[in-house]
């Protein structure tokens, strides 16, 4: 048997998160036919993160064993003619036996996108969250600069999660804006359920005066869900890249 590592890009728009469920169409149920289509095996992937309903991926990382002679490389074009046109990978390669998607990775690089203008675009209400209305973009800066570091992130985790360590490091948040577009960028060493959309939504609430910078901090050191903004809608969430050592 052979280890074979896929990366893989997906607009989420129209699944259900990655992970196999009883109600709808999800990622993983859809690359798991399709290598079964190939094969003729029953293989089941190991992603590096389960993503949301609604959320897409630049740089999704799954392993899976396979006993098929397909050359490893040539994994990525064959299940290309299998997979939907929202479901593309982008590379296949063998790996170690041991390598595991998951539990190998160190870390995760998440892109949100925000597109602010005078009025929404039908074709980008899948891709990026509109806002219409004036934000500060340099307190927004100030705030995100604010968490970076380690800390305990309990207070932008979803209500109802089961883990109990919310410490995580944030090695780097950066604002680039391109034309109406700012993406706010964060590098991490794991991320909690919702912490980015979380802490975007926060980040939103500076940005549009109901916050100031320095409240960062207030609710970081807080631990409550309710001290932190909003959740962020799904559709504006990349996940860019998995790091590995």
């Amino acid at each position: 048997m052979r280890n074979i590592k896929l990366i893989m890009a997906y607009d989420g728009s129209s699944y259900h998160g990655f992970q196999v469920q009883r109600h709808g169409p999800t990622i993983q149920e859809v690359l798991e036919r399709a290598l079964r289509d190939l094969t003729g095996e029953k293989i089941r992937v190991t992603p590096a993160g389960r993503t949301d309903a609604g959320v897409h991926a630049l740089g999704q990382v799954v392993n899976f064993r396979t006993g098929s002679s397909i050359p490893p490389d040539r994994f990525a074009p064959a299940l290309n003619t299998y997979l939907p046109r929202d479901i593309v990978i982008k590379l296949s390669r063998e790996v170690p036996e041991d390598f595991h998607a998951r539990f190998d990775a160190i870390g995760k690089v998440y892109t949100y996108v925000v597109h602010q203008g005078p009025h929404q675009s039908p074709f980008l209400s899948h891709h990026a969250h509109f806002v219409q209305r004036p934000l500060d973009w340099d307190k927004i800066a100030e705030a995100a600069a604010l968490l970076q570091g380690r800390h305990d992130f309990k207070s932008f985790q979803a209500a109802g999660s089961t883990v109990t360590n919310t410490v995580r490091t944030l090695s780097r948040v950066e604002l680039a804006r391109r034309g109406p577009f700012y993406l706010l960028t964060f590098v991490g060493d794991g991320f909690l359920y919702h912490q980015v959309r979380n802490m975007v939504g926060t980040l939103l609430e500076v940005g549009a005066g109901r916050l100031q910078p320095d409240d960062i901090m207030g609710i970081l050191k807080a631990g409550r869900r309710e001290c932190a903004g909003p959740t962020a809608p799904a559709a504006g969430l990349f996940l860019s890249r998995v790091l590995y050592p």
